[in-house]
Parts: C-alpha cells; sequence; structure tokens
C-alpha cells in the first residue's frame, strides 16, 4: 500500500512557520515538526528549503488575497478597497508580527537569493496587475478621477501598502494602515 502524500501538510506548515520566524529563522526540522512528519519528508518532495518557499509564496499569491480582486459582484473601487481591508484586518488579526509573507522575504532574502529575489518580485509584480486590472475596470465606469494611469496608480498601491505593512509590523500598530487608507481614499475615490 504507498503512503500517502504529506506535501500539503508541508506546505501549509512552512507557510505558518515562514510567516511567524521568516526563512531564515525557520528550519527544516521546525517545519517537519509542525507538520507532524518526519525530517526526511521535507526533502522526499522539495529538493531545497527554497523550493518550498516558492511553492509557499505560489499559495499564498493564489490566496484569497487576490482572488477577490476578480469578484466582479463588487463594483471595481469597492472591491479594491474591500481587497486591502481585507489584508489589514488580517494583519491585525495577529497583531501586526506577521507582515506581509512577499514582503518579509523581499527585505530578508533579497540580498542572499537572487532566486528568491526574482520569485518575490514576480509576485509583486503579479499582485500590482491584478490591482491594475481593477484599476482599469474603475476608469472604464468613470469611477477613477486621478490622472495617474491604471499601472502606475496599482504598482504605486502595492509598494505603499508593502511599506505601510512594514511600520504596522514595527510600530505593531494600525496607525500607518489608517494613513494608506487615508491616501487610498483620496487617490481611488
Amino acid at each position: 500500500m504507498p503512503r500517502p502524500s504529506v506535501r500539503e501538510q508541508l506546505v501549509d506548515a512552512a507557510m505558518e512557520c515562514f510567516h511567524e520566524r521568516g526563512f531564515n529563522g525557520t528550519g527544516i526540522q521546525d517545519i517537519a515538526r509542525t507538520a507532524g512528519v518526519p525530517k526526511g519528508s521535507v526533502y522526499n518532495h522539495f529538493d531545497s528549503k527554497e523550493a518550498l518557499a516558492a511553492e509557499v509564496m505560489d499559495r499564498y499569491a493564489v490566496s484569497r488575497r487576490l482572488e477577490m480582486l476578480r469578484d466582479e459582484s463588487l463594483a471595481p473601487v469597492p472591491r479594491l478597497r474591500a481587497h486591502f481591508r481585507y489584508l489589514a484586518e488580517d494583519l491585525e488579526r495577529f497583531l501586526f508580527e506577521r507582515g506581509c509573507m512577499f514582503g518579509n522575504f523581499g527585505t530578508e532574502l533579497s540580498n542572499q537569493s537572487a532566486a528568491m529575489r526574482g520569485n518575490v518580485d514576480s509576485r509583486l509584480n503579479l499582485w500590482a496587475s491584478a490591482v491594475t486590472q481593477v484599476l482599469e475596470e474603475a476608469r472604464a465606469a468613470g469611477a477613477l478621477t486621478t490622472s495617474l494611469a491604471p499601472d502606475q496608480l496599482g504598482q504605486f498601491l502595492v509598494n505603499a501598502w508593502e511599506g505601510a505593512v512594514l511600520r504596522a509590523k514595527v510600530a505593531r500598530s494600525r496607525n500607518p494602515l489608517d494613513g494608506f487608507f487615508e491616501v487610498f481614499d483620496s487617490l481611488v475615490a
């Protein structure tokens, strides 16, 4: 009888560990212990810790965080606002200790691994493209009045969000996020 695959358990455990302790603060043993499997199981499913982290980022990218940007049951501007509010609530739920996985990995690994830097950059670009798509819908509906191009504004919002999240994590406060929403409302109204 074949052994059951523990790949999903490992990805879930790695996401939890990486989010709590970062890439460098998490060992393979930590991931295996959290998943409830032997350490060797990690290497049965992933060539390296970086490969596992790339899978975690893929899952993080396609989670509800980005899926809600495609939900056309909401008009574009309220949908975009709801997206960032959801992210803010997620940060608040963990008392601003976790931050954003993309921002955390980017900050921690950009000077250590070109592959990880590329992975983070591509996911941030994917997110900015999804935000830009919503802004283009808003522009087409006459709901976006700023003179900024949707792609320029989409990049700015993702970059500003990542900065606000970093500040919220450092200050353990919602204030930087509230500042983000004030500027958001002045640009995307």
